[in-house]
């Protein structure tokens, strides 16, 4: 699929997050999040701990799960294999996924149209990114959402 790409080119770069402020002001302003690549309690790790700390902290979670075929919640919350399958808006999409499996999502981010996405620490992917933010999203790389919430600072 071909991406069109909006933002012109002196913009699109303000979509790209990569200050405490800046990810302060995105985790004040989203209550859904998407979380592809979750993993379920019994596996354990970031990829479980981060989407529970978020749950604890008050935002509603959608797990996307891209492994685990049989199960079927993960903390309390229906699992769903897509983006495409999530009723109802998203307002952020963490990834938790290698960063080679990144642009595997692109398609499916965009069809979902979340205002930001947030490859969690030790992923990145500029391509994706800039491609994410030249359709007016922003995107946060490298960086772990459970860390940004706990060091806040006042806005």
């Amino acid at each position: 699929m071909e991406h069109k790409l909006t933002a012109p080119y002196e913009t699109w770069r303000a979509q790209l997050v990569d200050s405490r402020h800046g990810t302060a002001r995105i985790l004040l302003r989203v209550r859904r999040i998407a979380v592809i690549g979750i993993k379920p309690e019994h596996v354990g790790g970031p990829a479980f701990d981060v989407p529970a700390r978020l749950q604890r902290a008050g935002y509603t979670f959608v797990p996307v799960t891209v492994y685990y075929p049989l199960i079927t919640s993960i903390l309390g919350e229906p699992v769903h294999r897509s983006l495409a399958t999530i009723d109802g808006p998203i307002d952020m999409v963490v990834l938790f996924r290698r960063s080679a499996d990144v642009p595997g999502h692109l398609d499916e981010i965009l069809a979902a149209r979340p205002s930001v996405v947030w490859m969690q620490s030790g992923i990145r992917h500029d391509a994706v990114a800039e491609t994410l933010a030249r359709a007016g999203l922003q995107v946060v790389q490298d960086r772990c959402a459970k860390v940004e919430l706990e060091h806040m600072p006042t806005l």
